[in-house]
């Protein structure tokens, strides 16, 4: 069974994003289920003193069910795993909304007046898988239309003007404007042997299924 976030962890980590002053955070660590349920436990924090509609954006539907069974705190599963059907959830005075990197998907979110957005919570893989947009539709004899790569980055540059509190978890390089933010108890991984073998500290295990 994988370790939970301890309280005293996850009660000084939303703190320290509680006091940080810039609205556009990222964490970078490689950490990501960890970081979900720090990022997450905020957002509902947040909500309580700041109601109105909060956006959780997950790269697909297959990452936010992983993220609903292995997050690091038992409220953020049952939160996130209710949210999963309807993709929105009433949480005191505030509403959830859950959307993906697919613009597609943005039917919920794109229609809550800006003012209105207090919150957003972006979350892009950690162990290296890019996410590509699903491929169109193409008639038979035409070939595929090249993927821009400004519409790669769309998912977070539709967000980027608000002045949304917005977390952004990804480990792959910095972001514009977005400050970086570590936790201390969040350790890089020794190397690991096994019968001999030495495994790289790179590789995440926080993404290996069981």
């Amino acid at each position: 069974m994988r370790s939970q976030l301890s309280k005293t962890d996850l009660y000084e980590s939303v703190k320290t994003l509680v006091e940080t002053e810039n609205n556009k955070i990222i964490l970078p660590q490689h950490k990501l289920y960890t970081l979900f349920s720090i990022a997450f436990q905020y957002l509902l924090f947040r909500s309580t003193k700041e109601p109105g509609g909060y956006i959780i954006r997950v790269e697909n539907s297959q990452l936010a069910d992983k993220l609903a069974r292995q997050a690091k705190d038992p409220s953020t599963k049952n939160f996130l795993h209710s949210m999963l059907l309807p993709r929105k959830l009433k949480f005191q005075k505030s509403m959830f909304f859950l959307d993906f990197f697919h613009a597609g998907s943005w039917n919920q979110t794109s229609t809550i007046p800006e003012e209105k957005i207090k919150g957003i919570l972006v979350v892009k893989r950690t162990d290296g898988i890019n996410f590509e947009p699903p491929m169109v539709e193409v008639p038979e004899g035409e070939e595929a239309p090249e993927v821009s790569e400004e519409s790669k980055t769309q998912y977070i540059d539709s967000i980027s003007h608000l002045t949304a509190k917005t977390i952004f978890i990804h480990s792959e390089g910095s972001y514009e404007n977005f400050t970086e933010v570590n936790f201390p108890f969040i350790k890089k991984d020794k190397p690991k042997s096994i019968a001999g073998v030495t495994l790289s500290d790179e590789i995440d295990w926080d993404n290996i299924s069981e």
